[in-house]
């Protein structure tokens, strides 16, 4: 290993917990020298639960033998491979969730015959025999089989293995929402099989991991807000569960609705009117529930929330008549799970009469390649790079070494300023300071001495901005329904159109434009509007 990579490594490992250490080398010798078989008889006769679907998955199962996942379809001829690997584990995981079992005209007939072909090659799955897969698969067999009716011994044991399993696998060395779906889906499990074990298990991770990574203004404290739609999703759904059927009437129920309307409260106050949420961190579109469909279920249920004010998140939201601002002033989190974030402090979006401007350019991949780092680094996003370096280090498609931290914050009603010492190890911070009134935004960025290193500003505009013209320190934006003008001032130097990619979903992008603001020590962005 060369030495870059080791400081990487070493700054990258030291933020992990104690836990999470222990578990990697503890699974690692177990799985090598101490196979231990743990597999059970299922000795009883299982009832399904009452359930009904509130959310229907998007259709992923097209015709037999045919899925679409992360916008790429394939066709399996002959069978189902369901190690299939071309396309990436991700897509592989994506067939192992079953989530097609529950989209919209499913019938019961094409279910339980993937089901049953699934069971043919138990045996031989790879990827699918992972604790995350066999979490959401879990919820999503037990959902279906429950609401079709279906007692069948062959898969209830097959399923009563899997959850066995994954309480001997629990990913305890990755920790953050890995861990919470695990959670999730035992008390799933233990609902269906009125297994106590499984119970106690689910109960303690999910009072122990919802205390902790739900932060106290609401929001998830991985900070992307399509894995916040997610897990408060799988959240409802375990609230429903246990509305619906009384098997255990004890403090897990009052304590999840407490956190679903924290979540949905967060959610509220950082969706956007025309119902997109910010696409900041590892966030993207056509993969979690939307925003109103999230808020319809919570309605169901009976839960009652109102915005709430941004706090230890580490986002702002200002509101005006004509416009939405999002702004991130937060740090990298959580320290010993960062795999989401991104390098991307100070990064912001603008919406106009509801209309994308200025965006984050979101992912359109996980795979460990360039464009997945490119994606994370701090030229992706709406904030300033100082010479080479990144505010953050991102690499190796979910790890961070040393990264930024916010040293200083001064907040009122229409102001927020910040600093970060992303850019220390040449001497220098950064402080943005963004001021709101009704008509106009000012973004104002200072660097804490004169350096001869480059200095940028990126903003990122959204596809649907089709004209933009240059005119000295000025920039004209327009589409047919809105005009904007951008004015630089203070430190400027030069300003620079190029083209980027904005990610429209996995595998999907749409080209667009970006400015590129060279300037010295101080800029000043004034967004007329």
């Amino acid at each position: 290993m060369d030495r870059g990579k080791l400081k990487l490594l070493i700054h990258t490992v030291k933020h992990l917990r104690y836990k999470q250490l222990y578990y990697q080398l503890y699974y690692l010798i177990r799985n090598k020298f101490f196979k231990k078989e743990y597999l059970k008889t299922l000795n009883k006769e299982i009832q399904p639960l009452d359930w009904k679907d509130s959310i229907l998955y998007q259709k992923s199962f097209n015709r037999p033998g045919s899925f679409t996942f992360l916008n790429i379809e394939h066709q399996f001829n002959n069978e189902i491979n369901w190690n299939f690997p071309d396309y990436g584990k991700l897509w592989t995981y994506n067939l192992n969730y079953f989530d097609f079992l529950n989209q919209e005209n499913m019938n019961k007939e094409d279910g339980l015959q993937l089901i049953k072909d699934y069971l043919n090659t138990n045996d031989s799955l790879i990827d699918g025999k992972e604790p995350y897969p066999i979490s959401l698969r879990g919820i999503n067999w037990v959902k279906f089989l429950s609401k079709n009716n279906v007692i069948d011994p062959d898969i209830n044991q097959i399923l009563f293995n899997h959850y066995q399993v994954l309480s001997h696998n629990l990913e305890y060395h990755i920790l953050a929402n890995h861990l919470l779906e695990n959670g999730f889906s035992l008390v799933f499990g233990a609902y269906y099989f009125r297994d106590e074990e499984l119970y106690s298990l689910g109960k303690r991770i999910l009072i122990e991991e919802l205390t902790e990574q739900i932060l106290i203004d609401g929001g998830h404290f991985e900070l992307s807000p399509m894995y916040h739609q997610i897990l408060l999703f799988r959240l409802l759904d375990c609230i429903n569960l246990a509305n619906r059927n009384s098997w255990k009437k004890d403090e897990l129920l009052d304590f999840m609705k407490e956190k679903a309307i924290a979540m949905l409260s967060w959610l509220q106050t950082v969706t956007y009117k025309n119902g997109n949420i910010p696409m900041v961190n590892d966030s993207t579109y056509d993969i979690a529930p939307l925003s109103h469909q999230l808020f319809k279920y919570g309605t169901e249920l009976e839960l009652q929330w109102e915005e709430t004010v941004l706090s230890d998140s580490g986002y702002r939201k200002f509101s005006a008549k004509n416009y939405e601002l999002f702004v991130d002033v937060g740090n990298i989190g959580p320290k010993y799970q960062p795999g989401h974030a991104h390098s991307d402090t100070f990064n912001f979006e603008l919406y106009v009469k509801e209309n994308p401007i200025i965006v984050d350019t979101g992912i359109s991949t996980y795979e460990k390649n360039e464009l997945r780092l490119q994606e994370r680094r701090t030229s992706s996003h709406n904030t300033v790079k100082i010479g080479n370096q990144e505010q953050t280090e991102v690499w190796d498609g979910f790890r961070v070494a040393q990264r930024a931290r916010i040293v200083d914050l001064k907040e009122n009603v229409n102001q927020t300023e910040a600093t970060h010492d992303g850019y220390k190890k040449n001497g220098l911070l950064h402080t943005r300071k963004f001021s709101v009134e009704e008509s106009s935004i000012v973004v104002e960025d200072f660097i804490s001495k004169e350096s001869e290193k480059e200095q940028i500003a990126f903003f990122h505009f959204h596809p649907s901005i089709k004209n933009i013209r240059i005119s000295n320190n000025e920039v004209f934006l327009s589409n047919k329904d809105i005009e904007i003008k951008v004015e630089f001032g203070m430190g400027i130097l030069m300003i620079e159109e190029e083209d980027y990619f904005y990610a429209l979903g996995f595998n999907k992008k749409e080209k667009s434009k970006k400015i590129k603001v060279y300037f010295k020590t101080s800029l000043l962005t004034k967004i007329n509007l």
